[in-house]
Parts: C-alpha cells; structure tokens; sequence
C-alpha cells in the first residue's frame, strides 16, 4: 500500500530551510518512495501559524517538518541546553556534538516528553539582534527597547538581562509586529533578516552570536516506527543527505547574508564594535541558572570544548 509523505515549514520558498525540505523530497523520490511526496513550504502562508504546524506533526497528520528547539523547550526542559546565552562560539563543534552523544541524549528527552522523534539537527546560525531605533553595543543601549523574541522562557530571561523588553510573536506575526514598530528590535539569524526582509524596518543590526540557533528536524514517532525497514532506510539516506546540504546552506548564508545587509544600507556591527565582556557579563547570572537545572552529562557532552 502507498506510504504518501507530507513535509511541511514555516518558511517562504527562498528559504535555505524550504531548499533543505526540498532536497529530503528528492532524496525520498530518488529513493524510490513508494508514495507520494509533498513539500508545503510554508504554513503561515495560508493563514496557519508554526505552532499548528508542530501540533500537526506530533499528531501526525504530517510526517516531516522543522522547529526551532526553543518552540519545544517548554515541555523537554533538556533542549535548554541548547539555549545557553553566549556559550557556544564554534558551530562544527556544537553540530558534532549534537552529531554524537549531546544529539543522543536530547533525541531521548525529547522521545520521553512528545510524541516526535528526531530525525536530525539542523543548524539555525548564530542569532544577532537588528533594530529601528539606534546602535547597540552595550546593555545599556538595549535598556528599555521591546524586542521580538520565539516563544522560549531562556530567550525571554536572557534577553531581559540585556535590559531588552522581550515580547514573544508566532512566526506568522513577525512582519507585522517589525513594521508597525509595536516592537522596536528583534533577534534572528542574518538570513531571516532578508528572507522576511526586516532590514526595510530596522537599519542597525549588532552581531551579538548571543545563541546558536538549533532547529529539529521531526517527525511522529509512531509513524516513523510503522515504517518498513526498506522506507527506514530510504528516509536515513535522505535525512542524511539533505542535512548536510543544510548546514553548508546555513553557514555560507551567514556569509552572503551580511554582504547584502550592507548593500542594503545596514548599519552592521561587528563583534569587536560592541562591549561583549559587558553583554556576557548581564547574562551570567541566567546561564549559570539553566545549567543549575540541566543534566551534568548533558552540558558537559554538548559544551566540553568550551568548559572551563
């Protein structure tokens, strides 16, 4: 019997996100999937928001989709490992990490809380924060501006330390709270910046890093454990291939992405323009906090190059 497959995302067809989904369709159709393959690029075109989309995908009414980790941290606590403000500064480590025994004992937390499992770890860039209003490269240039943030508890105590007011807005509603200014900041990584096409709204951008963005690629446990093993098999090789073409989309668009922020007339800072020992320093207390409550082994697998 035909075994049709839906993907889906929350973002618009120029995404790397939307090239990466389409490129898992390829491998599955190359593959030989026995059954429709179907890629929606992006939910919130038709009106629905990304939290439905997730709610979709757990209850299986789809079977492949993408979520920023922070979307879900609320119900696997475990994933605010990946939100720890400032703690990691090398993505190949963090992506190997997460490759290994860190991605092993997340894909179980959250296989214990939800009903997904993790296919793979995408890479999400390193989040920077843009704004209408002025420069920012210290806390006190960020005191008191409303900052559109994902609804993630860590993001929204973080960004407070900072002096930010963070203000939390489904995917869907990101345009509209940057262009009616009922936010004056917002933090993202760059490419999001020109795939929403934010910098038309927020002239200056500081190149903070204050998170590496990890986004899971899931899909419904017990759809994935009624697969066949040849479907099995089809699906790993495709998730494989279409993760590796993700992260190297992700990290080259880190690069074209702050060219053509410039070419657009972007005040772009770079970190040795803002007051980073400053900027760690306010969050300090925050990420010494969510390690407090994290699992040992965890922090240590996911962070050891970096501990100190």
């Amino acid at each position: 019997m035909p075994t049709p497959i839906t993907m889906a995302g929350y973002q618009a067809e120029a995404s790397i996100l939307t090239a990466s989904l389409r490129t898992l369709g390829q491998g599955l159709e190359a593959a030989g999937w026995d059954g429709p393959v179907e890629v929606v690029p992006d939910v919130t075109q038709a009106g629905e928001r990304a939290a439905e989309l997730f709610a979709s995908l757990e209850a299986g009414s789809r079977h492949v989709g993408y979520m920023a980790s922070g979307y879900l941290s609320h119900r696997v606590p475990e994933l605010n490992v990946l939100d720890l403000p400032f703690a990691v500064a090398d993505r190949t480590q963090a992506l190997a990490a997460l490759d290994g025994a860190a991605g092993q004992l997340l894909r179980q937390a959250v296989e214990r809380a939800t009903g997904l499992r993790v296919l793979a770890f995408w890479d999400n860039g390193f989040r920077h924060v843009s704004n209408a209003v002025r420069p920012l490269r210290t806390p006190a240039d960020c005191q008191g501006l409303v900052i559109r943030t994902l609804d993630s508890a860590a993001y929204r105590e973080a960004l407070a330390a900072l002096g930010f007011e963070p203000m939390t807005t489904d995917v869907k509603d990101l345009v509209r709270v940057v262009e009616t200014g009922t936010v004056q900041a917002q933090e993202n990584p760059l490419t999001n910046l020109l795939t929403f096409s934010l910098w038309r709204h927020h002239p200056h951008v500081s190149l903070t890093g204050h998170f590496f963005g990890v986004l899971l690629l899931v899909c419904p446990r017990a759809w994935h454990e009624a697969l066949d093993d040849t479907q099995r098999r089809a699906l790993d090789a495709a998730v494989a291939a279409a993760t590796s073409r993700q992260r190297a989309l992700a990290q080259n668009q880190d690069e074209t992405a702050l060219a053509a922020l410039r070419a657009h007339g972007v005040q772009v800072l770079m970190p040795q323009d803002l007051d980073m020992e400053a900027l760690r320093a306010a969050t300090t207390a925050v990420s010494q906090g969510l390690r407090a409550r994290l699992p040992k082994d965890l922090v240590q697998a996911y962070l050891a190059p970096t501990l100190h």
